[in-house]
């Protein structure tokens, strides 16, 4: 019963049960262990999983590999890869050695820490083993290769995927990741040629994959080929979700047609689907950068109505709106309402408010600003000085 109650994610009756046969002085075996380990770790209850293989040594029952993998991804899905590291360790001071997944797992846990180059290192300490990546392993490399911009290694080891000698065939993750970097860089016909050679290559397409390239189209206001995207996400198997409809209503925003952005925000919602923060701040800017200051506005009361608290992005683009549309009052506002509601200034923030001021002339206030900026050891930019220049000029 701990095992199923485990695997169907129900990690608090398991835990109950868990303890309850033991109030009955039934001893819990390595199996029980493993699966209650590994259902907190899904659970992002790694302080729970440590406490139990403590649990488990006490009770003088050897951790296998598997209880050691377990362990290590509770930890590392956490976002806590030194904890993982330690576990890591722990396992090969007690002779267990490692294998193909406590290699993805690390190599998993660097990534979700943000540790890019610490998880390149480790692959090239895997690589001194007897034990071969597979595509997992490759696909990790790769999205730490396109976040470090190490574009050109990344393509190589796609391209090296690809070969027909190669043991670890590319798969939908690894076209997936291909494409966003494509998106990265601006080339957006590659984006679509890679999409192209994924579908020639017997692959289907999931949501993040239709996903990732309706929103390369977005980022660059290319609306037709949104909807073209967005309407086939509709005739395959999946449905549409919030980031396919929040990527095309950006896509009509930069593309001048805030009344359509307004009109995919309302389907949204009509198809029982919440818009989020990246939705909102998305009609914020559809309406905020075609000029539509009291609009842009409306829809910060109407996100806030919603339950959804406005971030440093959502003030940015109304202070970006303010200066397009004339309004040094609104500035004003825009940042007594970010004081107000405790969202702490970027140097994108402050970019768009010093630049919006001294557009409109402001010249004393955009320099109080900056002052205020380098008083709050917010580190100015080469646009910050771009603006400031101006007036010293």
């Amino acid at each position: 019963m701990i095992r199923l109650h485990a695997r169907h994610n129900l990690v608090d009756k398991a835990r109950g049960l868990f303890f309850e046969m033991q109030e009955w002085r039934c001893k819990p075996d390595a199996e029980s262990f493993n699966a209650l380990i590994n259902a907190h770790g899904r659970a992002g209850q790694w302080r729970w999983a440590m406490n139990l293989m403590d649990d488990m040594l006490r009770a003088a029952i050897p951790p296998s590999r598997s209880t050691y993998n377990n362990l290590i991804n509770a930890c590392g899905s956490s976002g806590n890869w030194r904890e993982a590291l330690k576990v890591c360790k722990k396992m090969t001071d007690n002779g267990v050695g490692p294998d193909l997944v406590t290699h993805n797992i690390v190599l998993s846990a660097y990534k979700t820490g943000a540790q890019y180059s610490k998880a390149l290192s480790y692959f090239e300490l895997m690589k001194g083993t007897n034990i071969r990546p597979d595509t997992t392993t490759l696909n990790i490399v790769i999205y730490c290769l396109v976040k470090l911009r190490q574009h050109e290694k990344a393509i190589d080891l796609f391209n090296s995927m690809r070969d027909k000698r190669a043991e670890c065939r590319p798969d939908i993750v690894t076209f997936t990741s291909i494409i966003h970097l494509y998106s990265v860089c601006g080339q957006i016909e590659a984006c679509a040629a890679v999409f192209s050679t994924m579908l020639a290559e017997g692959l289907k397409p999931n949501v993040v994959s239709y996903n990732t390239l309706l929103g390369a189209y977005a980022s660059h206001g290319m609306s037709e080929e949104a909807l073209s995207v967005f309407n086939e996400i509709k005739k395959s198997s999946f449905r549409p979700d919030v980031v396919s409809y929040t990527s095309l209503l950006n896509a009509y925003g930069r593309s001048c047609h805030p009344e359509k952005a307004r009109e995919v925000f309302h389907m949204m919602k009509k198809n029982n689907l919440k818009p989020n923060l990246v939705s909102y701040n998305a009609l914020i800017n559809a309406y905020g950068s075609n000029g539509l200051l009291a609009e842009a506005v409306e829809v910060l009361r109407e996100m806030e109505q919603d339950g959804i608290h406005p971030n440093v992005v959502s003030i940015c683009t109304l202070l970006s709106a303010c200066g397009q549309c004339g309004q040094k009052v609104k500035i004003d506002a825009v940042l007594s309402a970010a004081k107000l509601r405790g969202i702490e200034l970027n140097t994108i923030a402050y970019n768009s408010a010093i630049g919006s001021y001294m557009n409109l002339g402001e010249e004393k206030k955009a320099i109080n600003l900056y002052q205020s900026m380098r008083k709050k050891k917010v580190k100015p930019d080469s646009v910050t000085y771009t603006c400031v220049d101006k007036w010293l000029l």
